[in-house]
Formats: structure tokens, C-alpha cells, sequence
């Protein structure tokens, strides 16, 4: 009986357990990397379901925009427009503003795509700013949160809030399933 077999996966064996523990030692050397601050790491959360929804709201064809999986539902735009316009029942509570007068703006108010677009960037911005406007002190602030009438700290109000878009985000992946396409995030990275 041929010992090659055996000699070929005694080596496989101990080339793949001696990259681990190699790559092990070199981190070992490197100075540890200190934790982002929790504005930050708010921000980076608060812009990435920004940047997906943003590239969602540029991509998606503007003669599907008034495309509704079932008569019930609300249009991609529509969809857009209120995840964009939440963000305002974050952003105004945590600058102290009057909070937004409806929770769904009207489509026929953005009545093309780059009027849509250009709200669902503004709501991102605005959101990012108000973050930034109050930094690592400002995270357990306390304001009212307008729909449970209760005391939140802005770092879980903002939270909330990114939850929210996220929903909305997976709706509209839906959206685009439906009308044949395939999403921005879940294309081939070039």
C-alpha cells in the first residue's frame, strides 16, 4: 500500500492548523485597536441603512416608483418617502424642533424620482447631523419619544429608528424581487 496518501494528508493537516496559529502570532504584535466611540459607532449605523435606502431610492427604475406588490400596500416611493420622513420624529425630538405634522408625506408632493431621491438623502443628512450635534455626552440625553409618550435617551431613540428603516428596507428588497430585479446590495461586488 502506498504511504503518498497518508503523506499528502498528514501535510494538508498541518499546513491548515500552522496558518491559524501563525496569523495568531503576528496580531499578538500589532497594538489592539481602541473601540470606536458610541456616537460613532450610532453615526456608521444611523449612514449605512442611509447609504442602502439612498441606493435603493437612485437605482429603482422611476417608471416602477408607483409599484405596489398588492393594492393594500404602499407604492416603492411611498415606501420611501415614510421611512425618510420617520427619521424626522428622531431628528426634530433631538434638536428640540416641533415634531413632523404627518407620518406619511404625499407622494404627489415629490412627484419624480429625483424629488424622492433628494428628500431620502435630506432625512439621512439631517439624522447624521443631529448625531453629530450631540456627541458621546449628548447619547443619554433624555427626549420624548412621540409615539410611546415616554422618556428615551437619543442614542436608543436613534436606534429605534435605524430599525425602523431597516424594516422598510427589507420591504422594498421584497419590491424589487417582484418586479424582477435584483437589489444594489445583494448584486456582484466589482
Amino acid at each position: 500500500m502506498s504511504k503518498a496518501p497518508l503523506l499528502t494528508a498528514t501535510l494538508l493537516a498541518v499546513s491548515i492548523f500552522a496558518a491559524p496559529a501563525q496569523a495568531q502570532d503576528m496580531k499578538k504584535d500589532a497594538a489592539v485597536k481602541p473601540a470606536d466611540s458610541p456616537s460613532k459607532v450610532l453615526l456608521d449605523s444611523w449612514n449605512d441603512i442611509g447609504r442602502k435606502l439612498i441606493a435603493m431610492a437612485e437605482d429603482f427604475p422611476e417608471d416602477k416608483y408607483d409599484f405596489k406588490p398588492s393594492p393594500a400596500q404602499r407604492s416603492f416611493a411611498e415606501q420611501l418617502l415614510h421611512a425618510a420622513n420617520a427619521n424626522y420624529f428622531f431628528t426634530n425630538a433631538a434638536l428640540g424642533q416641533k415634531m413632523p405634522a404627518e407620518e406619511d408625506p404625499k407622494r404627489s408632493n415629490y412627484k419624480t424620482k429625483a424629488d424622492v431621491v433628494a428628500f431620502v438623502k435630506k432625512a439621512f443628512a439631517d439624522g447624521a447631523a443631529a448625531i453629530k450635534s450631540k456627541g458621546d455626552k449628548g447619547m443619554s440625553d433624555l427626549i420624548v419619544d412621540p409615539f410611546a409618550h415616554q422618556q428615551v435617551r437619543i442614542s436608543d431613540a436613534a436606534y429605534g429608528f435605524i430599525e425602523h428603516s431597516g424594516e422598510h428596507y427589507g420591504q422594498l428588497v421584497v419590491y424589487y424581487r417582484i418586479a424582477g430585479l435584483v437589489p444594489p446590495e445583494s448584486r456582484p461586488k466589482k
